[in-house]
């Protein structure tokens, strides 16, 4: 007996459903909208205690089998899950019931290896065997060109463009993607985060490249967000009793990560709310509070670099998620509903002073490292605590997404420390550089493209 391949539909709805694997290869559908999945599995009741003492790759495997069967063979899956996830995934107690997790210890110190990595190995899995090269396209505000760089090197059959912003990255989140070489092309665009992003969809809707066999592995890709939906379920089953729903801040910026929060409360997962911070770049707090979305173009330029983006992609997943209609440009052609997004989500803006004075108050109270992207999330925690104190004693955590390592120019002028630096980020020290510089056009993009990868 066949089994039943999960199908996933595009938020244009004006593409076909296709299976898992269709899906992580085409990243973005041919209509520009973004996939979703047709159904969720639901986890059941008697299984949360039965994986409560799970380790990380068991509780991935648990839940990534549901999205797999009929894609990857579960004994398959096993081994993946095992082989991406052998570091730590620290639940850091702070005071009272609030918990900080740290996303910061895979092989790039930030959250999107969890995804890139899981990603890598799909591929790889996937790919084996296949002739035809793939090329992943990405564009990325400062982690996830590091992490998809260095989850896909060496990959048989796979290429990798990153496009990124030089002026908006800190120095080693640059040389993190920068050093590799090999099947690793970087690219540095002239502008925003926003105008890479847009070159990147543009290529994909290019039927002029239809010949190159284009990916995205950037969260427009629905392969980003399931294995991001696997880590607020451990945190979950290691700070709520009796299945007591928790409180989770995610700091955003493309919303990809909150969106993975969203998949696993859409599976289960019991949530009381959803804290949604963003930097000065403030166009979905707007919106939750005024039912008007406005893009912010350009982006503004913020010490949590990785979240300057002025129209998250996966908002269009969201807006969808709750029965509305928004396409790729922005504009909302059905309403969602509101009412529903505020029963799950509050959602405030951090503004680089704040982001400072929380990593300040948070190491002089609780000797708390974080850097400026965990710091919006801590601080969006302690306003929405300051507006529902009823909520005091439900078990928070906090997500901290980059290592502070990251950030030491920013975290020695602020505490006069130097942050420890994991070997990770180390070895790039030493490392030569080098990327290639374009400018914010399309058609010399096009050129790159075409001479890079047409055959």
């Amino acid at each position: 007996m066949n089994k039943m391949h999960m199908l996933f539909y595009s938020t244009n709805h004006q593409s076909s459903e296709v299976n898992l694997r269709d899906a992580l290869f085409t990243g973005q559908a041919p209509d520009k909208g973004l996939y979703m999945p047709k159904n969720f599995p639901l986890i059941e009741k008697v299984e949360w205690d039965a994986v409560r003492e799970k380790s990380y790759p068991e509780i991935a495997n648990w839940i990534l089998s549901k999205y797999c069967e009929g894609t990857i063979p579960a004994e398959k899956l096993e081994l993946l899950c095992q082989d991406a996830y052998n570091y730590r995934v620290p639940l850091e107690h702070v005071t009272d019931k609030k918990y900080i997790l740290r996303l910061d210890q895979g092989p790039t110190a930030s959250f999107k290896d969890f995804a890139a990595r899981m990603m890598g190995r799909w591929f790889g899995a996937l790919l084996s065997g296949d002739e035809k090269e793939t090329v992943i396209l990405t564009a990325t505000s400062g982690d996830t060109g590091s992490a998809i760089a260095h989850a896909f090197y060496g990959i048989p059959n796979i290429q990798v463009m990153v496009l990124f912003p030089p002026d908006e990255v800190s120095n080693r989140q640059r040389k993190q993607m920068t050093t590799l070489g090999g099947n690793i092309t970087i690219v540095g665009i002239d502008g925003k985060f926003d105008d890479c992003q847009a070159l990147v969809k543009q290529a994909f809707a290019d039927p002029q490249l239809k010949d190159i066999q284009l990916t995205s592995a950037n969260s427009i890709n629905i392969g980003r967000l399931l294995p991001q939906a696997v880590y607020y379920i451990y945190a979950f089953l290691k700070i709520s009793k009796n299945l007591e729903p928790i409180v989770i801040s995610v700091p955003s910026g493309n919303f990809g990560n909150m969106m993975g929060c969203l998949l696993a409360w859409k599976m289960g997962l019991p949530i009381k709310r959803l804290v949604i911070s963003t930097n000065a770049n403030d166009e979905v707090p707007v919106y939750l509070r005024t039912g008007s979305y406005e893009k912010i173009v350009p982006s503004k330029n913020c010490i949590s670099n990785a979240m300057n983006v002025g129209h998250p992609s996966n908002f269009t997943r969201v807006i969808d998620l709750f029965g509305g209609h928004m396409d790729e440009t922005g504009k909302i052609h059905k309403e969602p509903d509101l009412e529903a997004m505020h029963q799950l989500i509050w959602s405030v803006s951090i503004g680089d002073q704040e982001t400072r004075e929380t990593i300040q108050k948070a190491w002089e109270k609780h000797q708390l490292l974080l850097e400026p992207h965990g710091a919006v999330g801590w601080a969006g925690l302690g306003r929405y605590l300051e507006n529902h104190d009823e909520d005091i004693d439900i078990p928070m955590v906090s997500v901290e997404t980059a290592h502070p390592a990251k950030f030491p120019e920013e975290i020695e002028t602020l505490l006069g420390i130097v942050p420890e630096v994991p070997a990770s980020l180390k070895m790039v020290e030493e490392k030569n550089e080098h990327y290639l510089e374009y400018p914010n056009d399309y058609e010399t993009f096009k050129t790159l493209l075409v001479k890079s990868y047409r055959s």
